[in-house]
């Protein structure tokens, strides 16, 4: 029974390992030049090289047991969770640029509600009242830390919708991962071979519309560190959270994605000096309580519906 467990434990302990390291990410962010729409390029690029040399070595191919219907959708889901991935890099990038490590992710970290209105639509997940008090109560929280962010930053509003839209499309993106498996159940080095091919060209045209002149790293040091970037962050930690999604619920998936807003803010305020007042810390906690609160697992409509019908001739067998 400890083994069975213990078992079940390894993609939540995966995924926040994942978070973690890809949390840690945004302090490279934050010191190299290059734009945010290049620098998801440059990582998912990377990524896609060293994905596609593992599934190499590993031998992995795509399962013959299913149609080539369900192989070519699974295909398409993969490269458009790649897509959203991309602009999801992109925007929170430029989202770390705006307003710091720390705000950034935990405005990413968003994605929590995007995810449970993807699973309200797609997977018939029921959303109880807690979750809808939690979004009220995310809503306070980024209040409270806008306000001092708004007054004392001139790109605090261009941080926080690039911050808030970077939670959709990372939601978009985890939501297209468990499409591409419940068509083909795809071994992991292709997923993310796939994904990675599918948002480096989806990065090309932004890329040359908004960052030219910084595309391009300036020196062997910033050339490792997008190294680093790409392989550590990128392929580590993504592959990581990949790898637990499709066997986590939406709902606990966000939820143990808080980890990586609460790595993000403490390594603000510890490490790159940013200055986070009371009314912030006070507006962070409420934010994360209240993704805490969303991530709490719904249920489908299908078994509510067969609970509440239990309940109530329950009731009469009981009068017998």
């Amino acid at each position: 029974m400890i083994k069975i467990k213990d078992a079940g434990q390894l993609p939540a302990i995966g995924l926040v390992i994942g978070c973690v390291i890809f949390g840690l990410g945004s302090l490279i962010v934050a010191h190299v030049d290059v734009g945010g729409y290049a620098m998801a390029f440059w990582r998912l690029a990377i990524s896609g090289i060293v994905f596609t040399l593992l599934a190499a070595v590993f031998g992995q191919k795509m399962p013959v047991d299913k149609g080539s219907q369900a192989n070519k959708k699974a295909f398409i889901f993969a490269l458009l969770s790649g897509v959203f991935l991309g602009f999801d890099l992109a925007l929170w990038h430029e989202s770390i640029y705006a307003v710091g490590p720390g705000i950034s992710t935990l405005l990413n970290s968003l994605q929590i509600f995007f995810l449970a209105a993807l699973g309200f639509l797609l997977f018939k997940e029921r959303q109880t009242i807690i979750q809808l008090i939690s979004l009220v109560i995310a809503l306070a929280g980024v209040v409270f830390i806008a306000s001092p962010e708004f007054a004392n930053n001139n790109h605090a509003a261009y941080g926080f919708i690039t911050g808030i839209v970077s939670a959709a499309m990372l939601a978009a993106s985890m939501t297209f991962i468990r499409l591409t498996h419940q068509n083909a159940p795809t071994p992991i080095f292709i997923l993310m071979q796939r994904i990675s091919i599918g948002g480096s060209l989806a990065m090309l045209i932004p890329m040359f519309l908004f960052d030219a002149g910084k595309i391009l790293p300036n020196s062997l040091a910033e050339i490792g560190w997008i190294l680093i970037y790409g392989t550590v962050m990128q392929c580590l930690a993504w592959g990581l959270i990949a790898y637990s999604i499709p066997k986590l619920s939406l709902a606990l998936t966000g939820l143990l994605l808080l980890t990586e807003p609460v790595a993000a803010l403490f390594i603000d305020y510890f490490w790159l000096d940013k200055p986070i007042n009371t009314i912030q810390w006070t507006g962070a906690a409420l934010t994360m309580f209240a993704i805490y609160l969303g991530s709490l697992k719904p249920k489908p409509f299908n078994e509510t519906l067969k609970l509440r019908r239990y309940r109530f001739f329950a009731k009469f067998y009981r009068r017998r």
